[in-house]
């Protein structure tokens, strides 16, 4: 049997549960929640943002530093790449590659997990044995070496860096949801649909999932952070996404024989990096709390 921590402690419908206003008290989840949602308007609004195309090469104007170096530009505020490329304008694009990573990969990993998951704790027996059994064969293959031979193998590319990590990264939501479709399957509203004669598909939309969801988005904040590190790491390595794609991974790839001389070109995208994947955790931990029992119960 696979376990991961003590199970979820899940709420019946009919008692308080905490709102967004109440969650403005964590000030991890405001603080996550915040910067996440300035990274996700600046990337969205990319071409507004943007001052420069980030694909355009300006071999003249090649390794400009920032404006707070003595030779910076504010016609290029964060300089220029090793190619002339706006270097602005790449890690604001950037961002959007990131982003749709991260949420790709949890959506895809999640869906897969949702299902196995609740599958195993709902019907148990052989199910649960067998949903074991694939989580036991998943965790015995390492993501990132299993990443690297399917990418260095079939080639590298956005799409396929997002499916082959949403086919690897599965296993922690299968054990979430396992844990807390096993408490809710118990408790009396569950038991009560099943008496008055509610269908297995019926149970499962309407009262498993509802009350599992929370755990669900949790874990996949968490996932999708882990993703994105997995992703700059597959394209520092020249297997992930592919030039001239403006990914902060592969930017820092591309800076790493000017490392000494133009330092800015591997700090700005680590620090953005660094940023978002923070901004990301913060927002996983602030969203535990605010559902957690003592936070529900809170006055």
């Amino acid at each position: 049997m696979v376990t991961e921590g003590a199970p979820p402690v899940l709420i019946a419908p009919g008692r308080p549960s905490s709102g967004p206003r109440s969650w403005l008290r964590h000030r991890s989840l405001v603080f996550g929640g915040g910067v996440l949602l300035l990274i996700l308007v600046v990337a969205v609004l990319a071409p507004l943002f943007a001052p420069h195309d980030p694909y355009i090469q300006n071999l003249a104007r090649r390794t400009v530093p920032p404006v707070w170096y003595a030779r910076g530009d504010w016609a290029h505020p964060l300089g220029t790449d090793a190619l002339g490329r706006d270097y602005l304008s790449r890690t604001i694009y950037g961002a959007r590659i990131s982003l749709l990573i991260g949420f790709s990969v949890a959506a895809l990993s999640g869906l897969i997990g949702t299902v196995l998951g609740v599958a195993a704790g709902y019907f148990g027996g052989r199910v649960d044995l067998a949903v074991t059994f694939l989580i036991t064969v998943r965790l015995a293959l390492p993501v990132i070496l299993v990443a690297l031979a399917s990418v260095a193998v079939i080639g590298g590319s956005l799409p396929l860096v997002i499916l082959v990590l949403g086919l690897l990264k599965w296993d922690r939501f299968v054990v979430v949801m396992r844990s807390a479709t096993q408490t809710v399957r118990n408790l009396d509203f569950v038991q009560s649909a099943r008496a008055a004669g509610a269908s297995t598909p019926r149970i499962i939309l309407r009262e498993i999932l509802p009350n599992v969801m929370p755990f669900l988005i949790v874990t996949a904040t968490l996932e999708a952070a882990s993703a994105i590190l997995l992703e700059a790491a597959l394209s520092f390595l020249g297997l992930g996404v592919q030039p001239p794609l403006p990914s902060w991974g592969l930017m820092i790839a591309e800076a790493k024989p000017y490392m000494f001389f133009s330092f800015w070109l591997i700090a700005i995208p680590g620090a953005c990096l660094a940023i978002l994947i923070l901004a990301i955790n913060l927002l996983g931990d602030g969203l535990r709390d605010a559902i957690s029992p003592d936070a529900r119960g809170a006055p």
